[in-house]
């Protein structure tokens, strides 16, 4: 599910809060990291259930109607293109996903979460995404991909019902729900009409993604004071405490994949961390970080504390 760059940034936030604590405890740092990485994972949950709600909002609302004092044709015969939505009835019945989100205890179960969906249909039926989709005559698999796909696009993902729901569910999920929502797309994208929602995996499969980010945590904490002596000495005319925190941080996660992660191209820890910068830090760090960087990498190339294994992954 996570790629190399989302779990560098999980580091770099956990660290963050770390280093500005003055906490001491690594085995904390590095639990609170797994945590966030799992919580990470059940926004992703999350955020898939929140398709199949939207339905049952629907069918709700389409029942009140029904039910009205004075019910007119409309009320009595509604349009059913969403509750109806093939994809929608995949992701409802995909056993996977139900299963993993009930040993994960993800769910919006209760009357306070349903009264979410209920103000967040409300707002969504009146939107011209959805009033396109429903008035224009089409009916498909295609059709109905789209559907969901554009109001989970559009609709879902920018309703302030879910985002305040999110801001008052969890301190990480703030800076998580870009990535998420793009794990989330991903999945619906997949979707065929011949086969089940194939669910995300936390963890890549016969990978080495949870020991990378619990190593490069333990490390960065361990080499915090040779590594900090070592940007004093490259940052000339520059004292490390005027520079940014966040660039400094950076910096050090940088210099420890440098020399501990030997499968990992010198270019490729350069460019993550200075891409890295460009969200998390100054407009100039970039620029910044690059230009330390690539002092570093010739000093510690000389020292012969970087040492890659494999072909062409000294550069």
């Amino acid at each position: 599910m996570l790629n190399r760059r989302h779990l560098r940034i999980k580091v770099l936030q956990i660290l963050y809060a770390f280093f500005q604590s003055k906490e001491i405890d690594v085995v904390k740092a590095q639990n609170e990291l797994l945590l966030s990485v799992e919580r990470m994972y059940d926004l992703y949950l999350y955020l898939l259930l929140t398709i199949p709600e939207l339905k049952r909002a629907a069918e709700t609302n389409n029942e009140n109607r029904k039910n009205k004092l004075r019910p007119n044709e409309s009320d009595l015969m509604p349009n059913l293109k969403w509750v109806e939505n093939s994809l929608v009835l995949k992701i409802e019945e995909s056993k996977e996903l139900n299963m993993v989100s009930s040993a994960r205890k993800v769910n919006w179960l209760g009357a306070e979460n349903q009264e979410i969906f209920r103000k967040m249909f409300l707002q969504v039926k009146d939107s011209e995404t959805y009033f396109e989709f429903m008035e224009n005559g089409l009916k498909d698999f295609e059709e109905d991909k789209k559907f969901a796909l554009a109001l989970f696009k559009n609709e879902i993902i920018n309703s302030e019902f879910l985002h305040n729901y999110i801001e008052d569910k969890s301190i990480y999920w703030l800076d998580d729900i870009d990535l998420c929502c793009s794990m989330a797309l991903k999945t619906l994208k997949t979707a065929a009409p011949d086969k089940e929602i194939s669910i995300l995996s936390l963890y890549k499969e016969d990978d080495d993604e949870k020991e990378f980010i619990l190593n490069l945590c333990r490390n960065t904490i361990e080499m915090d004071v040779e590594n900090e002596k070592l940007i004093e000495t490259l940052a000339v005319n520059w004292e490390v405490d005027r520079i940014a925190k966040m660039d400094v941080l950076l910096l050090k996660l940088a210099l420890v994949e440098l020399q501990t992660c030997s499968s990992i191209p010198t270019k490729v820890t350069m460019n993550e961390y200075i891409e890295i910068s460009k969200f998390y830090s100054t407009p100039k760090s970039n620029l910044f970080i690059n230009g330390i960087l690539d002092k570093a990498i010739s000093q510690l190339t000389k020292e012969k504390k970087i040492k890659k294994i494999g072909r062409g992954l000294v550069s």
